[in-house]
């Protein structure tokens, strides 16, 4: 047979030719871990069904973020609280003594060198589950959320966020037009410095029930597909994602990360932003159950998943195994 003229396999010869030649490269600094304070102390609880995730009380949590800097290099964090009650409004949320505010400040008073990043939703604050105020239930209408009045209790949540040392708020209620109510608030506060990055295109995925058992946010009637994107659609992520950036968005996401390679690819190239994936949990759940136990194939799949979102477009990943993707790549 005549020599080919082209012998793609030259580069893979070894694993530091592999290197010189890879597209795409993960850096700790991509990586964002997401974690549960709860009320109490000295609490780091393993979620039942959630394999290698945690409920944290706030002192411990501090802990949690001091090992992710100085065991895993990690640089930012994403909070989210469970209260110790729940309301028709969530209340809790924009409480100066909540449990997201109480991390934040816990986490600035131990002089850590990480991004604190807060979401912002009611989800796991108002007693019926849904991410925000809900209109009255009518004989031929059922109670959905009332996207208006929702807008000033988000903003309300973001400013007490800040006001309690959150570097950077993440707004995940998916409520039209709270963005620019969000910037709006912030910069009237004075935290006009203060970025948002913005749940843009996020789903009503099947993907995301362990996490709702894990911020004890399922939803106590209905479902969220009236404010969440239907997963058929994909031109309309483009429309999310621009009305964002236009409200004042700092960084745009995508959720979830693996189903939605697509539409990371397409934002991406459409919009000049920073793009992040979430990895979200039920899809952190199915790797783990693939790995079934073996440390060498759990890293593998977890590389693998990572560098996926990446080469697709995402410049931030959002995951629950950020620890051992960073300690993988270190």
């Amino acid at each position: 047979m005549p020599y080919p003229e082209e012998r793609p396999r030259r580069l893979r010869g070894s694993a530091r030719r592999r290197a010189m030649v890879a597209e795409t490269r993960l850096h700790r600094d991509r990586l964002i871990w997401p974690l549960f304070a709860v009320p109490g102390t000295n609490i780091e609880r393993e979620i039942p069904g959630f394999p290698g995730v945690h409920h944290h009380s706030v002192d411990r949590l501090v802990e949690a973020c001091r090992s992710a800097v100085g065991d895993f290099g990690l640089r930012s964090v994403l909070l989210f609280g469970l209260p110790e009650s729940k309301d028709a409004e969530g209340t809790g949320a924009w409480a100066e003594d909540g449990i997201v505010q109480q991390a934040c400040r816990a986490i600035r008073a131990a002089n850590l060198d990480i991004e604190v990043i807060t979401d912002v939703c009611l989800c796991e604050y108002t007693d019926h589950g849904h991410c925000g105020v809900l209109t009255p239930e009518l004989p031929n209408r059922p109670a959905t959320v009332d996207n208006d009045p929702t807008l000033e209790l988000l903003a309300r949540t973001a400013t007490s966020h800040a006001a309690a040392g959150a570097d950077m708020v993440a707004p995940s209620d998916m409520m039209d037009g709270r963005i620019g109510a969000l910037r709006a608030a912030l910069d009237d506060e004075g935290h006009e410095d203060l970025p948002i990055m913005a749940y843009s295109a996020k789903y009503a995925s099947a993907f995301y029930g362990p996490f709702r058992l894990a911020a004890d946010s399922a939803p106590a009637f209905g479902d969220r597909r009236t404010y969440q994107m239907d997963p058929a659609n994909a031109d309309e992520a483009l429309r999310e994602i621009a009305l964002d950036i236009e409200e004042g968005a700092d960084i745009v996401m995508v959720k979830p990360g693996l189903p939605y390679l697509d539409i990371i690819r397409r934002a991406k190239d459409a919009f000049h932003v920073p793009i992040a994936a979430y990895n979200v949990s039920g899809e952190y759940v199915m790797l783990k159950a693939l790995a079934a136990g073996d440390p060498l194939a759990e890293e593998r799949l977890f590389l693998e998943a990572t560098t996926s979102l990446c080469r697709a477009g995402a410049d931030l990943v959002i995951t629950y195994a950020a620890p051992l993707v960073a300690k993988a790549i270190r």
